[in-house]
């Protein structure tokens, strides 16, 4: 008699990944005075369809973390440029997205679903409504730290 034995855990596949740093897949320099210009002079518009496309979101979730409304979006796109302020927010939550990367180990949907959660190390907020600010931005940084290192004090 042969019996099957059903196993309710289901192994773990990996998702995509990013073959290489999310900032050369984005065309932006990851650091220096390159960037500082870039954020500086306002990013192309173009980086926002860029950004939602690596975080898999839609626009409208990469214009509410960076604190953009549906008006100041047009605006933006008329320009075809960003602002300094929603440049440097767009360029930590690539940041962020990258420390969400590491975490996952390069699992872009696992690190993608993490920022779209609830978490409760962030008061049950979603890391995505924490770009408003540097110290939000900072908060969901250290958090992935110590998810790391497995310090969940």
């Amino acid at each position: 008699m042969e019996v099957k034995v059903l196993s309710s855990i289901k192994e773990y596949q990996p998702g995509p990944q990013i073959p290489q740093s999310i900032w050369m897949t984005l065309g932006l320099p990851s650091r220096g005075t390159m960037l500082h210009d870039l954020v500086r002079e306002g990013l192309p518009f173009e980086y926002l369809a860029r950004i939602a496309s690596v975080l898999q979101v839609p626009r409208r979730v990469v214009s509410n973390a960076i604190c953009m409304s549906p008006a100041t979006m047009a605006r933006r796109a008329k320009a075809r440029r960003f602002n300094a302020v929603e440049s440097d927010r767009l360029v930590a939550l690539v940041a962020v997205f990258e420390e969400a990367l590491f975490l996952f180990e390069n699992d872009v949907a696992a690190a993608a679903h993490w920022l779209n959660t609830p978490v409760r190390g962030l008061g049950s907020k979603r890391p995505l409504d924490m770009m408003r600010t540097r110290v939000e931005t900072e908060a969901v940084i250290n958090l992935i730290g110590r998810l790391e290192r497995a310090v969940l004090v």
